[in-house]
């Protein structure tokens, strides 16, 4: 008896072990949550003051503070870590709030961060600064981006999309008030059209108009026509599309400057015009030419685009620009219309060349993370958020249906705009699907 007791308790625990690593690869967040977290946890507490004074995150304590320890205290005069004032475990880690002492920067902390991380056990350590004097760690217990699973939080609003999921859990979120202009590059199988199509997905329940250029005859954006206000496929309609824009942009000053105003939003919201979100799909077809008849075409698009990058952000119209390079090759005019692109995203790249153009101008330590981005990992990108700093993203995986389906389903959104009318797209209609018969077959005979 006492035998098969003993059996009984080791196969339990064989059991429970095996469990246990089949919760890890298999469902990290409940591994996390039952076994990573209560571990880790213990280790930040017990470990916090040494971790912190080998990092060399310590600061001698002020004149008061050591003469009170030395004389009342009667203990030895130690450096001072930054204080902890909270932690808060999460679904995907921990996050602690902590005090920092005078004489440290967030900068100092966020150098430490792959110290913190292997010091205990996590998989990443983001540093954010909350406000002055404060910063949040943001530790991840396991590779989120492994399988990208959106906080259920995650809802366009206003003019806020989240597309992407950041490495420390939280959304990665296209705000076209902080970030009006976009970049997003990367190469063949990176994940960049993914990233549109979740773009596309979360404008299309918004109130805009939403403009199309697909210059590849519209391969990737004429499915969303139900949501589309309007989409050019060939340059030639791509250079009369952006004119249009451009005169648009001009009579929303007129409006601006009759009520005395300098942004769009200070209008009342009976008299604000519609927001307007460009999506170029492949920006280089706009600048390549093949015969010297199409310069002044050329000329004509590259001053329209570098026109609403510069002013357009005032009045309300959002360029949202992918390609696959864009430099000083592309001829003139790419280097000036790519300074005004605030936000970046840089999917994996084939050369060090094309993550500098998109990185090495707002957040120079970030290309050597663009530059490690894994082929196996399509939709990783590396991006540049609105404060400066940056962060390593991924996006989940959208079917083109999924997408299809939500242009459909908020075609009711596209707005009333005459201008545009000549450039709207033709809506297929839906094939009938396929029923049985209900006619009874006429029996074969001989």
């Amino acid at each position: 008896m006492a035998d098969l007791t003993m059996w009984l308790e080791a196969t339990g625990a064989m059991a429970g072990a095996g469990g246990i690593g089949y919760a890890k690869v298999r469902a990290p967040r409940v591994y996390w949550s039952l076994v990573g977290m209560p571990v880790t946890w213990g280790r930040f507490v017990f470990s916090y003051r040494s971790t912190m004074d080998v990092c060399g995150l310590t600061v001698q304590p002020s004149g008061l503070r050591a003469f009170m320890t030395r004389n009342v205290a009667r203990r030895e005069v130690q450096p001072v870590p930054p204080k902890i004032r909270r932690i808060r475990p999460t679904s995907t880690g921990l996050r602690a709030t902590l005090r920092l002492p005078a004489g440290l920067e967030p900068a100092d902390v966020a150098a430490s961060s792959e110290r913190l991380r292997h010091a205990w056990g996590v998989h990443s350590v983001t540093v954010v600064e909350t406000r002055p004097g404060f910063v949040e760690l943001r530790m991840t217990g396991y590779d989120v981006l492994r399988r990208v699973r959106m906080p259920r939080n995650a809802a366009p609003r206003d003019l806020v999309v989240p597309v992407a999921l950041r490495e420390d859990g939280t959304a990665f979120e296209r705000d076209y008030r902080k970030a009006p202009m976009a970049l997003t590059l990367g190469a063949n199988h990176s994940g960049k059209s993914m990233y549109q199509r979740n773009l596309i997905k979360g404008l299309a329940q918004l109130p805009v108009a939403l403009v199309g250029i697909d210059c590849k005859r519209g391969v990737e954006q004429s499915a969303f026509a139900a949501r589309l206000s309007a989409l050019v496929t060939t340059p030639d309609t791509a250079a009369s599309l952006l004119a249009v824009l451009v005169a648009e942009m001009e009579d929303r000053f007129d409006l601006l400057s009759r009520h005395g105003v300098s942004d769009v939003w200070e209008l009342p919201e009976h008299l604000r015009p519609v927001p307007v979100v460009v999506l170029v799909d492949e920006v280089a077809e706009l600048f390549l030419i093949s015969s010297k008849r199409d310069e002044e075409r050329r000329e004509r698009i590259v001053t329209a685009l570098i026109r609403l990058a510069q002013m357009a952000r005032a009045v309300g119209i959002y360029l949202e620009i992918c390609g696959q390079r864009f430099g000083s090759d592309l001829g003139k005019g790419a280097t000036m219309l790519r300074a005004q692109l605030t936000g970046r995203v840089v999917h994996r790249v084939n050369d060090k060349q094309t993550a500098e153009m998109g990185l090495a101008d707002v957040a120079p330590d970030a290309v050597t993370a663009a530059g490690l981005i894994p082929m196996e990992r399509p939709g990783t990108a590396v991006a540049v958020d609105p404060a400066g700093g940056w962060s390593k993203i991924r996006t989940p995986h959208t079917s083109r249906a999924e997408v299809v389906a939500a242009c459909r389903e908020f075609a009711h959104l596209v707005p009333d705009f005459p201008a545009l009318d000549p450039f709207r797209p033709n809506v297929p209609t839906e094939a009938p699907t396929a029923v049985p018969s209900l006619v009874k077959p006429r029996p074969v005979t001989d």
